[in-house]
């Protein structure tokens, strides 16, 4: 057997073992992350502490900020709990979707924050803000396809 062979059943080894890690950790992995980052984000508006708090009060600008922030980073906190211990997911993934939808109102209701000059491929930093929730709704996508079917 040569070096080069070897090598490659060495590799192709590894390759096989971290794919199967991938696959059976990824979802969960997905799920405690999501949780990680709601739980956090909603706490920081809980406490007062969220640098994005001015931009919520800018974009509901029909609530008052002092009930809706903090509501907000409770209903956060609510989905990452729902997230990290799996519990009633249908309900945690619609809270999740809600509440990332409403994120998305920043883009049209107030333009002026999101882009530069109004072009709307030149994003501000609240705008980079507000499109990496595509990475998250991808990644609810994922821990909802996980979601059982119920029969009846």
């Amino acid at each position: 057997m040569s070096l080069r062979s070897a090598l490659r059943r060495r590799w192709e080894r590894l390759d096989a073992r971290m794919i199967a890690f991938m696959s059976a950790s990824g979802v969960h992995v997905v799920r405690v992350a999501l949780a990680a980052v709601f739980i956090w984000f909603g706490l920081l508006k809980v406490i007062g502490k969220s640098p994005v708090a001015d931009l919520v009060a800018r974009t509901v600008y029909w609530v008052s900020p002092a009930f809706f922030v903090p509501f907000l980073g409770l209903w956060e906190v609510a989905i990452g709990l729902g997230l990290l211990f799996a519990v009633a997911l249908r309900l945690t993934l619609f809270l999740f979707w809600m509440q990332l939808a409403g994120t998305f109102l920043v883009l049209v209701l107030r333009p002026d924050i999101a882009f530069q000059q109004g072009h709307p491929l030149l994003l501000t930093t609240e705008g980079e803000f507000v499109i990496k929730n595509l990475v998250l709704i991808a990644a609810g996508l994922v821990v909802g396809g996980t979601v059982a079917r119920t029969r009846r």
